[in-house]
């Protein structure tokens, strides 16, 4: 059964988790962490310090043989916040690829919160409910509600831990003026998630990191809260590996305003905190507190998953369709690709017969086309997106059909995923893909070749839906050795213009499949 490996590089912490499907489950081998800081430098400069890329590299190379100890079949890394926001991220990517081989992901915020909510609802039991999930890392923080395991509602906000103590808290305690000023900052921000949300009526919450870890501990010691001098050192490590770790909202604002008035030492000695944490932990206190106040939560439960969790979940669901979460995974990526059609105005019964026509060409043609089975799903959300260009404008549509598509957050699609649909509604009409197009050059070499072939099976599945206002078309197709041949039978009236634009086809289609075209109606 293969293996996997996941890699998260967050702003503060790089995460490795290795598992194998075995009965269509995952089964955890091997798990690493190390605190990096990659993005403490870029919150304040907007760069990555060589320091925090040394750090984070060799960080990486240890992962890298941990890897290669257990001949992982397929290694997926991913970069989130500070690779977000920095102006050489490509050349930390560049750095990575030269030191492991891995090529690195850049995920949106929303596509972060999407990984964390599958992690999360694939193994944390209650998450099938109605809940609020909360992931407060180093530089961004996402909200999500979910019900009945399908995503509600998502925000992603700037309040990562890393990047408040950058920005706001440079003193030791902080002084007043900055902690007024990063409640303000807190506020405005959360805000945002008070019109997304309101309050919301959920039967539990989950807070994942290690700053809702290091929060949930230290909350529930009430020496902690009790005492007004100074702490000593308890030598007590942070609980990350505790599924029943709990907070109440009370308790968790009590502790951050503790946290206001002490220095780091004082800090670190707080149970549950640490040395590590106890340098970033008083902006992320302030946003769980705030946040449960305004949105009149009870309280969260702390979970030990997270962002790499999400990345195996996906990573088994692409291979096995017969995993519990495929289902899921698939679901998403459909709403995803309705969200942008909703967005642009694209209404999905109209298109919903060249849908139709692109699976059964897909389907019927396969001994043709010979196209992995995920360019199925591929095909169809090109056809599904290809005219969300009319929305900016109808001349030269397809080329703005290409630029949304290639830019826009659709849930369950990678960057090289959305390269490729992009693509493939992008030549429809005269144009032609050339290699050295820029759209073409999105899309990594290998995939060249099975982009041109779906790109003529959704020009044959438009050309099938020219009349909208015949009745429907049957279509079979016969494949020869030499020729293909497409007979239409219209159940009323003719199908003369479906035909003729199917005879358009002719050259492309062999130019590709090296097959002649041939159209029949009966």
């Amino acid at each position: 059964m293969p293996t996997f490996a996941a890699i998260d590089i967050g702003s503060n912490s790089c995460r490795l988790a290795i598992a194998s499907v075995q009965q269509h489950r995952l089964k955890t081998l091997h798990e690493d962490r190390e605190v990096t800081r990659l993005g403490e430098s870029v919150f304040e400069t907007g760069v990555i310090s060589p320091e925090a890329m040394a750090n984070t590299i060799k960080a990486l190379k240890r992962f890298h043989k941990a890897v290669q100890s257990h001949v992982v079949d397929s290694v997926r890394v991913v970069a989130t916040s500070a690779m977000r926001d920095a102006r050489n991220s490509d050349a930390f990517r560049a750095w990575v690829k030269s030191a492991t081989g891995w090529n690195v992901e850049v995920i949106s915020g929303l596509e972060e919160g999407r990984l964390i909510h599958l992690g999360v609802v694939t193994h944390e039991t209650g998450a099938r409910g109605r809940c609020l999930l909360i992931d407060l890392g180093g530089g961004s923080c996402e909200i999500t509600l979910s019900d009945g395991g399908r995503i509600e509602g998502m925000v992603s906000l700037p309040l990562g831990a890393v990047r408040l103590q950058q920005e706001f808290l440079r003193t030791d305690p902080p002084a007043k003026e900055n902690v007024a000023a990063l409640r303000k900052y807190i506020g405005r921000e959360l805000a945002r998630a008070e019109r997304k949300f309101g309050v919301p009526k959920v039967d539990l919450v989950f807070a994942t990191s290690g700053t809702a870890a290091a929060l949930a501990e230290a909350s529930s010691t009430s020496k902690v809260l009790a005492m007004k001098g100074p702490l000593r050192p308890k030598g007590s490590s942070n609980a990350v590996g505790s599924k029943a770790l709990q907070a109440t909202t009370a308790g968790v604002r009590m502790l951050a305003d503790r946290l206001l008035k002490m220095t780091n030492a004082q800090r670190a000695a707080v149970p549950g905190v640490g040395p590590r944490r106890s340098e970033i932990i008083i902006g992320g206190a302030q946003v769980y507190a705030t946040l449960m106040e305004r949105m009149h939560l009870r309280g969260f439960r702390y979970s030990p998953l997270g962002l790499r969790d999400g990345l195996l979940a996906q990573m088994l669901a692409d291979v096995d369709s017969r995993a519990s979460v495929h289902r899921t995974v698939e679901n998403e990526r459909w709403q995803g690709v309705l969200d942008v059609c909703q967005r642009y105005g694209i209404d999905p019964k109209r298109v919903e017969p060249e849908c139709h026509s692109a699976l059964l060409l897909f389907d019927q043609l396969q001994r043709v086309h010979e196209l992995p089975a995920d360019y199925r799903l591929w095909l169809q959300a090109a056809t599904m997106m290809n005219g969300v260009g009319k929305f900016m404008n109808h001349q030269g549509h397809h080329r703005h059909t290409h630029y949304i598509i290639a830019n826009s957050d659709i849930f369950g699609f990678s960057p090289q995923q959305r390269a490729i649909v992009a693509a493939i509604a992008r030549y429809i009409g005269k144009s032609r893909p050339d290699l050295m197009d820029r759209p073409m050059r999105a899309v990594p070499v290998e995939e060249h070749r099975n982009v041109q072939r779906a790109i003529v099976l959704l020009r044959l599945a438009l050309a099938l839906n020219q009349d909208r206002t015949s009745s429907a078309l049957h279509v079979r197709t016969r494949i020869y050795p030499k020729r293909v041949v497409i007979q239409l039978e219209a159940a009323r009236g003719n199908a003369e213009l479906e035909a003729w634009s199917l005879k358009k086809e002719r050259s492309y289609f062999r130019e590709v499949f090296r097959r002649e075209l041939l159209v029949e109606v009966a």
